[in-house]
């Protein structure tokens, strides 16, 4: 089994293999490619996301800076709007469904260690290496992310959700409710 399917299995993977550092480094040259480009040149853009990213529906807009380990792993449904700086860590999938709003500096985590640093750090003579594994992030349709919210590894958003702005979303979030909070909590249904 590659360090791939152990990544996306969510089974510890070595992030330094040298697969996952060649879509590392595609990535990066795509992202820079995207970050840089004037925001009138709307074909160059699509495609340049079209290559960076595992399925882009019709209509999405992310704004420039945007940032991602890897892209292949990131899917976007139709007319979704993702603002500027967001961080998406896609060392697992990330679905994000149809008429969706991400706020800025919106985070999504895929990635988890070991709580224990003797768990956590391997050392091999000099050189120390992090356990990771990864767990995949799902985010309904019509769902509104607030400004500078942060997504947990293996967190599942519901249809029609409204998360507010600075919320920590550790947990699932059922369809049809307003959200928010450190951690994120239900506030009613919407």
């Amino acid at each position: 089994m590659t360090e791939k399917e152990k990544m996306l299995r969510g089974d510890n993977y070595d992030s330094r293999d040298l697969e996952l550092i060649n879509m590392y480094h595609k990535a990066r040259k795509l992202l820079k490619q995207y970050n840089n480009l004037d925001s009138q040149f709307l074909e160059q853009r699509e495609q340049i996301l079209s290559e960076l990213l595992e399925f882009k529906g019709t209509g999405v807009w992310i704004e420039a800076p945007f940032f991602c380990d890897y892209g292949e792993n990131i899917s976007i449904g139709e007319n979704t709007f993702i603002n500027v700086n967001c961080m998406f860590l896609d060392t697992n999938k990330i679905a994000i469904g149809k008429n969706g709003l991400i706020a800025p500096y919106v985070q999504i985590y895929t990635a988890n260690h070991p709580l224990k640093a003797s768990e956590r750090i391997v050392r091999k003579g000099k050189e120390s290496r992090y356990v990771t594994s990864s767990k995949p992030v799902s985010i309904g349709d019509n769902v509104w992310i607030g400004g500078n919210s942060v997504i947990f590894p293996g967190v599942i958003i519901g249809d029609n959700v409204t998360i507010g702005a600075g919320s920590v979303v550790a947990k699932d979030v059922p369809d049809n409710v307003l959200a928010y909070g450190n951690p994120c909590q239900i506030i009613r249904e919407l």
